[in-house]
């Protein structure tokens, strides 16, 4: 058998879980990066580090399949935390493989990365010679099992030492789902069959267990409406679909969950956004939640079910036994059937999102007629990923997103921008053949993750990059500025976004008027190869609906702290 070192134990291991892995090389990872080569893992480049972990993370949220990030010790492994941090607070299973100070102990310019990680609660796993396979086993496995980012840490000086053989455990058999603990979900049944007005509301652990199916049954037997929150859109879609819970929603979507009675809260962690800052639910109404965690994770929870949530949807079906229903869960049945219907009349008849406007204070685009517009122009088979910041809500607003896996929103868990580009590296080596990637961002964390534009270029297939251009943290004036604060910092200088686009080898266009979109038909219809950059000019007088109920609830917040 031939030897491996350390390095090569790590990337051995790594094989049998991942077949991606993003980085940028360095002193601390270049035996792994020649050992994962040998391996036949394919390694994605990127410019920046902070864009490893940020593509292994879109990669995953993409496909469902694990990847690695990896970087060099040091200032490579700090580059990468703020992506680390997104991961781990957005629940994502992820690896970064790191170098890190030698085992014989740190360098005058060595820090403490382990300590670093446990801050953004990230657990490192540092290899040794005698047992560097089942170090990197028990870290992917941990990743896996708690959905979370893990560091696994190659001392500098073990990377090219000659590892130890190891007989390798066998990983774990995953863990029993528990259907009925404490009768929790034959109360559970018996509350959704007693409901008038039940409510089915799906969240990303739904879309991940692959719960849809069972979750679309339930719904149809019950005759309940159905809604997701944005990370789950569209997959309760169908007789009875609401849309998006929260600021992402219609307000007359919004009105029908406040008049459900019961409402199955299915692996959705039910954030101030989904709730709409408290107003989402009727006070009066019985909230069942299922979900992996260990216990509710929102006070307004009444039955809670820690199961997986595709066990639990099925546990409550055969519970639901259609042969033989009561006279009275026949007219509960009934009476529900037909507050589905009367909401899908009200929802049919009601307002959608505003369609914007053809004339602005500033004369530059209303994003929500720019997205409309580009709704119709983007192929129909596509992939979103979209960074943070204001323009956020004209994705899942605007646009058609088949499935919940083509829409990434990443830097909402941690609340950052500039990750958009490093995740549409990630995301464009997971679709499907056939799909376009679509990258939306701002301009300011456009020009944060500059640098990565070219990865995304030599990476995509087929991308188009919408940037929202107000030459502005919009955000910032829409919060701060309307305030009366300075707004001097919250402007950028007009960038050509465009020129630059050109210059690392994309075509593109600026948008000044719908017309100009025009030049993105043409590509699409010329077979939408490579990458299309649409510098969009838009306004900043538009303040997002989203945005506006934040606000609102701050303002609230704050006033109720003067008071008390």
């Amino acid at each position: 058998m031939t030897s491996l070192t350390v390095s090569g134990r790590v990337a051995q291991v790594l094989s049998s879980y991942v077949s991606d892995v993003f980085g940028v090389m360095g002193n601390g990872n270049v035996h792994f990066l020649d050992a994962a080569e040998k391996e036949g893992l394919r390694f994605t480049a990127v410019r920046h580090e902070g864009a490893a972990i940020a593509a292994a993370d879109a990669y995953y949220r993409t496909s469902g399949r694990l990847a690695a990030g990896t970087t060099t010790y040091g200032p490579g492994y700090t580059n990468a935390l703020t992506a680390l941090a997104e991961a781990v607070q957005a629940q994502i299973p992820v690896v970064l493989v790191t170098g890190d100070a030698p085992s014989s102990g740190a360098r005058p310019w060595d820090v403490d990365q382990a300590a670093i990680a446990a801050g953004l609660g990230a657990a490192t796993f540092t290899a040794t010679r005698d047992a560097a396979g089942s170090i990197t086993q028990e870290a992917v496995e941990y990743a896996l099992a708690r959905r979370t980012a893990v560091v696994i840490a190659i001392p500098y000086d073990l990377a090219a030492v000659e590892a130890a053989e190891e007989e390798l455990p066998v990983p774990p058999a995953a863990a029993a789902v528990r259907d009925d603990v404490d009768g929790g979900l034959g109360r559970a049944a018996e509350l959704l069959t007693g409901a008038k007005r039940p409510l089915i509301l799906a969240g990303r652990g739904a879309h991940l267990a692959g719960a849809g199916p069972e979750l679309r049954e339930l719904a149809d037997r019950l005759g309940a409406l159905t809604a997701g929150t944005a990370l789950a859109l569209n997959l309760l879609q169908g007789e009875g679909y609401l849309g998006v819970a929260g600021g992402f929603g219609t307000d007359t979507a919004a009105g029908l969950m406040g008049e459900a009675d019961v409402v199955l809260v299915a692996g959705a962690s039910l954030t101030p956004f989904t709730m709409r800052f408290g107003h989402l639910i009727s006070p009066d109404a019985t909230v069942i939640q299922i979900d992996t965690a260990m216990e509710p994770t929102h006070p307004r929870v009444d039955l809670f079910v820690g199961a997986d949530v595709k066990a639990a949807a099925g546990g409550l079906l055969r519970l639901l036994d259609p042969a033989a229903p009561s006279e009275a869960a026949a007219s509960k049945a009934a009476a529900s059937k037909a507050w589905r219907a009367e909401a899908l009349k009200r929802l049919a008849e009601g307002p959608c999102h505003h369609p914007g406007s053809a004339e602005t204070p500033d004369g530059r685009l209303d994003p929500r007629a720019l997205a409309t517009a580009l709704d119709a122009v983007l192929p129909e088979r596509r992939t979103v990923v979209q960074d943070g910041g204001h323009f956020m809500g004209w994705a899942p607003m605007y646009w058609r997103i088949p499935r919940p896996q083509d829409l990434v929103m990443v830097g909402t868990a941690y609340q950052t921008i500039g990750l958009g580009l490093a995740s549409g590296v990630g995301a464009a080596r997971a679709v499907d053949d056939g799909n376009t990637l679509v990258l939306a961002a701002g301009d300011g964390g456009f020009l944060m993750g500059l640098s990565d534009l070219e990865s995304l270029v030599g990476t995509a297939s087929s991308a188009v990059v919408v940037i929202y251009n107000d030459a502005a943290y919009g955000a910032e004036i829409h919060q701060y500025g309307s305030q009366g604060l300075t707004e001097k910092p919250m402007l950028i200088p007009e960038v050509d976004f465009s020129g630059i686009a050109r210059a690392i080898g994309a075509e593109s266009a600026i948008v000044r008027t719908l017309e100009d979109l025009s030049a993105l038909q043409d590509w699409i219809d010329a077979g939408a190869k490579g990458t299309f950059v649409a510098d969009c000019r838009i306004t900043s007088s538009v303040r997002a609906p989203w945005m506006t109920e934040w606000m609102k609830a701050k303002e609230s917040a704050a006033k109720e702290t003067v008071a008390s």
